[in-house]
């Protein structure tokens, strides 16, 4: 199954030109810049329209307007994933959102614990602890994650959220990918990442 992740595009998704065929496409999460309801409707009528045979995204921290919604009426081949999971052709994926009141309610810990054991592909906004999560001299990953990812073992884990730590690296035997599409500065700076599981 070939996938396309792609994070953080914030409101500037329609300057994406040219992106490669994958099975599934995946945005995790900041798909808004100022978290209004009208940036989202427009992500969501440009994800819908995209040429892929599957669909799945979540919330990042901008993505406001998303806390505590239900999402009716979105085609039987796009997910939206809210601690919550989707299996297609045979792998299971998961996704956790990142909401501040959830955070500040201490929800958010909760939710990392109920990720299933048998998912196949995380999919979460922030990063796991020191796994691509370095910027202006400090580590932005959650501890907890890392631990569970530790314990679960998925076959990859795909994030976004600081943008400076665009990549991909293979650890503990989890492949984990940042992708990040615009820089610190909110500049389309990198591509989604294609990858193969």
């Amino acid at each position: 199954m070939k996938i396309l992740h792609l994070s953080d595009t914030h409101n500037q998704h329609h300057s994406l030109r040219e992106m490669p065929a994958a099975d599934v496409i995946i945005h995790s999460g900041d798909v808004s810049f100022a978290g209004s309801e009208d940036e989202v409707i427009d992500f969501m009528n440009w994800f819908i329209a995209l040429p892929y045979k599957y669909k799945i995204f979540i919330a990042g921290n901008h993505d406001d307007c998303l806390f505590g919604a239900n999402i009716d009426g979105l085609p039987d081949n796009c997910f939206y994933l809210c601690n919550s999971g989707v299996t297609i052709e045979g792998v299971q994926f998961y996704g956790i959102p990142m909401f501040m009141e959830d955070i500040v309610l201490g929800n958010y810990d909760d939710s990392i614990t109920k990720i299933p054991p048998e998912t196949d592909v995380l999919i979460s906004h922030q990063p796991p602890y020191r796994v691509l999560d370095f910027a202006g001299n400090t580590n932005f990953g959650d501890p907890l994650l890392f631990q569970t990812l530790l314990e679960i073992r998925p076959k990859c884990h795909l994030f976004g959220h600081i943008h400076d730590a665009y990549g991909i690296e293979k650890k503990e035997g989890i492949l984990f990918v940042n992708a990040a599409i615009l820089n610190e500065n909110y500049e389309m700076s990198n591509k989604p990442v294609l990858l193969e599981i």
